[in-house]
This record gives structure tokens, sequence and C-alpha cells, in this order.
């Protein structure tokens, strides 16, 4: 017994899986939204649950690597639907845009990456980074070179002023790095769209309103128009590709979800209207309330944000805890995001504890980063669930979750398709 123990310590420190791993499991969340049930072992084969027993199950095959977590809650890997693994908000943050190399970059998305799949998160959808330094970082994982967290990366496409244009700069920088996405008007805009995705984006993101951290005063209502949203909607639909939108005030959320948009990335001030098309086209709602609690207190405590952004970032931040919940409560579908970048990477869980506050179910909050961010993303036969022939995605904690939402907090085990990365 000491030797396989000694070969498990090894396997660790080497990253080399064994071929069959037996994860003893004393409470398992198998199935979000289900009951935990008790003592179970998850056989796991070349990556993959191979199956789930009752009882905690020995083997005593040679190459067979028994994980003791008797005494854990043991779940699906968590799924954070709005990233950005590129860098983080500071006070050097513009300067950072133009100053770092992407070879240099490159590295800072691993180091960031990292310490997002340590926290618990197996999956993202980054959601507007330097397109190549991602899709490049993307690959890299999938391949097995490095090591990260499944990432669905996205490829921006954006009005000229917009949210998602350059702001900040002296007019040379800007139309230096004016980026090659940001599109004026249908037929542009579908020409931006298929340009992103020729390059390799996996979904296209939009901005239909204005945004808090642009610096112009722009506000954050809507901003591309319906011609605009539907043209990118249609553009990505036909080359395979969902949509996500960016929006914060209602007239913006209503446009992209009439556009036909797989979801709504903050959705600050969702009404009625909003709501029965939200329940209408099946969208989600990812409500990134982690942004709102960082900006307000970067706001309040901080230098860093110019005097059109601090304003917004009051105004909308202080709002968005309460709008999320009538959102929930009126049966709109939630799909887990923080908007990391904006907040610190790492801090991922604090926005379950924010939706917790705000009145959501602790279950249900579970579900939207588990099960719906599996199904947002079109990966619900491999993911969210531990169940026979899915992903083998588990993370594990000393407490439920369940009972007491920031259980989160102190994650201490994260395996990714069958390897170990924290224990």
């Amino acid at each position: 017994m000491k030797i396989k123990s000694l070969l498990y310590s090894i396997l660790l420190v080497t990253g080399v899986n064994a071929e069959t791993t037996y994860i003893h499991a004393g409470t398992l969340l198998d199935v979000p939204g289900e009951s935990p049930k008790s003592n179970q072992t998850l056989i796991i084969k070349d990556g993959v649950i191979d199956d789930v027993q009752a009882g905690f199950v020995v083997s005593e095959e040679a190459d067979v690597n028994h994980i003791d977590l008797k005494h854990a809650f043991v779940m699906p890997g968590m799924m954070d639907m709005h990233v950005h693994i590129s860098g983080e908000r500071s006070k050097n943050s513009f300067k950072e845009g133009m100053t770092m190399s992407d070879e240099l970059q490159a590295f800072r998305i691993a180091h960031y990456g990292m310490k997002t799949l340590k926290t618990g998160f197996t999956t993202v959808r980054d959601v507007g980074s330097r397109s190549q330094s991602m899709y490049a970082y993307r690959d890299a994982v999938n391949r097995g070179w490095i090591d990260g967290p499944r990432v669905i990366a996205a490829g921006g496409v954006g009005i000229t002023g917009g949210h998602a244009d350059v702001s900040g700069i002296k007019p040379d920088l800007m139309e230096f790095y004016t980026d090659r996405s940001i599109c004026d008007g249908p037929y542009d805009c579908r020409r931006a769209t298929r340009d992103a995705i020729k390059y390799g984006a996996d979904l296209i993101k939009i901005t239909s309103t204005g945004g808090v951290m642009t610096v112009r005063a722009t506000g954050t209502g809507q901003q591309m128009e319906m011609d605009e949203l539907k043209e990118v909607v249609l553009a990505a639909k036909r080359m395979g590709r969902k949509v996500a939108s960016h929006a914060h005030a209602e007239d913006g959320i209503v446009a992209a979800l009439e556009a036909g948009v797989h979801s709504i990335e903050h959705g600050s001030y969702a009404g009625p209207k909003a709501h029965k098309l939200f329940k209408k086209t099946g969208a989600y709602l990812v409500p990134t309330l982690l942004a709102g609690h960082t900006v307000v207190k970067m706001a309040k405590e901080t230098d860093i944000l110019a005097p059109s952004v601090k304003e917004k970032a009051l105004r909308v931040g202080h709002d968005m805890k309460g709008n999320f919940i009538k959102s929930y409560n009126a049966g709109v579908k939630i799909a887990f995001g923080t908007d990391s970048g904006v907040s610190l990477h790492g801090e991922n869980m604090q926005e379950a504890v924010l939706m917790s506050e705000a009145g959501m179910p602790n279950m249900a909050v579970l579900k939207s980063a588990t099960v719906h961010g599996a199904n947002l993303i079109g990966m619900s036969d491999q993911l969210g669930t531990l169940e026979k022939g899915k992903q083998a995605d588990i993370i594990a904690m000393p407490a439920s979750p369940v009972e007491n939402i920031k259980a989160l907090l102190d994650v201490d085990f994260v395996m990714k398709g069958g390897k170990v990365y924290k224990q």
C-alpha cells in the first residue's frame, strides 16, 4: 500500500494520470439541482467518469489510485461564463495595454488561468481579450501543452465609439489601436462577425449598450441598432456560433433578445418586457454581480476610475443586485459569471456569495455554475454533472455549499479531465 501511495504522489507531481482513479466522496452532488448523495465512489478512466457507485468501492488492481474525500463535499467543477483572463483592472491598465507585448501577455493569461482553475473553475468563457493570445492559450490548454481551465473564447464585434471600442487615450493612439472588429451598419457588422469566426472565435460577443468602464460619457443605454444586431446574430448562426451581448439598460437588453442572442451579460436594468423575452427565447442572464460590487468599491476607495466611469460605476453597481433577484424571481434562466478582470482573478467564488445574499437559493446558485453553464456553451453532453460519460471535472471542499454558500471559498480539491491540480 505504501508503494501505491508513493506512486500516486509521483503522478500528482509529474502531472501524469494513472489509467483509473477511484474517488471516495462522503457527500456527492452529482447532479446540481437534485439532492446530494452520501458515501459514493466515482470511478474515472482516462479522464472520463466511467461509473458512479454507492458505497466506498475499493479496487485491488495495481494501476488504480484511490483518493479519499470521505469527509468532503464533492461536486462538478464550477463554470464561469464571463471572464477576461488576459488582465486585471488597475491604475496601470492603460499603460500595460500599450507597453506589454503579446508574448508577455500570453504568460500573464496562463498565470491568471491557473489562479482561476485552482479556485475551482474548470471551464470559463472568456468574452473579451486580445483575440489571438486567447485563442492560442485555449488551444494550448486543449492540446495539453500547458495547464489551465477549459476556455471558450469569444471574438468581439462592436460599433465605432461604443463600449467595445478603444477609449481614454489620445486620438492618434485610438486610431492605431482600433480593432478590425469595430463596425458600422449591418453589412460591415456582418463582415466583422465572419472575420472574428475566421480567426478562431468560439462565439461572438457584442455590446448592445454602453458600458460602465468606457472612458467616455456615453451612458449605458442602447448603442447598436437593430439591423446591426440582427445581422451579427444571423451571420454567427450561419457559421454555427452563438452570440453573447453585453447589455445594461433595458432597451438594449430587449433589442438584443429580439435579435436572437443566447445570453445577456450583466442585464443590470432588465425589467418586465425583458423578462418575458428571456423566457420566450430561452436566453440566459449572466449577472456579474461581482463586477458591480468591485466597481462601487473602486469608486469609493480609489482614484483608479475616470470621473465619467465613476458616476456610472456607483449608479449601476448599486442597482445590479436588486435587479438581478427580480430577474431570477421572474423565471429568467441564470448562468454564473463574474466579469473577473474587473474583479481580481481567483476571487470568482465571491459571485456565488453575492447571488446568495441577493436571495437566490444556494442550490440554484450551484446549478447556474454547472448545469446551466454547460447548456449555455453547448457542452451538456460532457460537462455540468458527474455522470457516466462526462469529463472528470471535480471539486471538493470541507463543508456543504448547499447549507452555507461560503463553503465555496474553501475549495481544497480540484480535478479537471481526470488530472488533479489541487489537493
